[in-house]
């Protein structure tokens, strides 16, 4: 798909498919064209080409029959400021053909949120929390959800991402956009990451990890070896002297040609920090510096 405005196109050429029961994070810096591609996904937006299916349905040819496969929450999620949000969670249930009232309660119970009040009289984690609701009442096939847990407090996010683990292992699927990348990393399967309106990768978690520069400290009992020693290892992208005898050392791939290489000087300790999500995504960000 492609969207354009005017002669700038927002996203050029994105082709993505996502299956069910899967946790499927969207990410980008500011301005690549996540929340336009969500825009599209959920039928509030028409490509300028191409076409988007959900659940079997084309988004703009039968936008009704895809939509009641979706729950949604945008990037600024908006309710009616004079109602309770029972009020406003009993209207919506009502346009969607209802939910079951037990689901309605649990969701409630689970992020803590007082019905009773008027949504404009609420915080904005906690009218964060009446979108999470809404979005999840109906147990849709697909969430799709932008930026969902700005405003929560880490208990309630920590409860939300467990959600999300349960839609997946049920078979549905999440669409999820976030700046917060440890909590996809935590719950994500797959990932891709847009970048001027283009899709540079799409892979597992665990693809895009192993991927990265492993950040190694080695601690010796006496002097260390030259750094321009290592560099000439295998695998080796830098190394530099620290504290105390300590070498800093990034490796791409395999720590075996390194650590033969260093056990004869006696090496104490080894420190291993795992490359995370944040990581990957900050070299993406920095081809655009």
């Amino acid at each position: 798909m492609t969207k354009s405005y005017g002669h700038s196109p927002a996203l050029a050429e994105v082709s993505l498919e996502v299956p069910r029961g899967v946790v499927f994070g969207y990410l980008g810096p500011n301005g690549a064209g996540k929340t336009t591609t969500i825009r599209m996904l959920v039928g509030l937006m028409r490509p300028t080409r191409g076409s988007i299916t959900v659940a079997g349905a084309d988004i703009v040819r039968e936008r009704s029959a895809a939509q009641r496969h979706i729950g949604y929450l945008p990037g600024q999620f908006v309710a009616y400021p004079d109602l309770t949000a029972r009020q406003y969670l009993t209207y919506l249930a009502d346009l969607r053909g209802g939910v079951a009232p037990a689901v309605l309660e649990r969701l409630v119970e689970r992020v803590d949120l007082d019905t009773s009040v008027r949504i404009g009289a609420m915080s904005h984690g906690n009218r964060q929390k009446v979108g999470i609701v809404q979005a999840f009442m109906t147990e849709p096939d697909v969430l799709v959800l932008d930026e969902p847990t700005q405003g929560l407090d880490p208990l309630i996010q920590r409860e939300f991402l467990a959600m999300l683990r349960e839609v997946r292992d049920s078979g549905r699927t999440v669409f999820l956009s976030s700046h917060v990348l440890s909590e996809v990393q935590a719950v994500a399967d797959t990932v891709a990451i847009l970048r001027r309106g283009r899709l540079v990768e799409v892979r597992s978690i665990a693809e895009l990890t192993a991927r990265s520069l492993r950040r190694i400290d080695l601690t010796f009992d006496a002097a260390p070896p030259d750094p321009g020693l290592l560099r000439a290892v295998g695998g080796v992208r830098s190394a530099e002297r620290g504290a105390n005898r300590v070498l800093h050392v990034e490796v791409d791939g395999s720590t075996a040609e390194l650590v033969k290489f260093v056990a004869p000087y006696g090496v104490v300790d080894i420190v291993s920090h795992e490359p995370d999500l944040e990581d990957v995504f900050l070299t993406y960000y920095g081809q655009d510096r």
